[in-house]
């Protein structure tokens, strides 16, 4: 995988950590805000392990939401169905 952060700040989006609240049984590790635009890393779900694993759980989330930014800007095809989506999410590297 190249370095999704620096994908991301090509792409002027913005990398924040933020506490995105409880989701209750499901985990929401980040987001897409295309107003920002902006990736927001959940605070709630950073491993406690060592700092490459913070790292290496931050790049997964700005690549997954990578992909979602060029879903929205239309670089890409979206879709049809969330779970097709989110599949094709996890497995995109910038």
């Amino acid at each position: 995988m190249s370095d999704p952060r620096s994908a991301a700040r090509e792409r002027g989006i913005a990398i924040e950590l933020a506490d995105l609240g409880s989701w209750g049984d499901a985990a929401l590790v980040s987001e897409y805000d295309p107003d920002g635009p902006v990736i927001r890393i959940n605070t709630r779900e950073l491993p406690t392990g060592s700092s490459c694993d913070v790292r290496e759980h931050i790049d997964r989330a700005v690549a997954h939401e990578l992909y979602h930014h060029e879903e929205a800007r239309g670089s890409i095809p979206r879709l049809p169905g969330r779970k097709a989506r989110e599949r094709a999410a996890g497995e995109h590297t910038p």
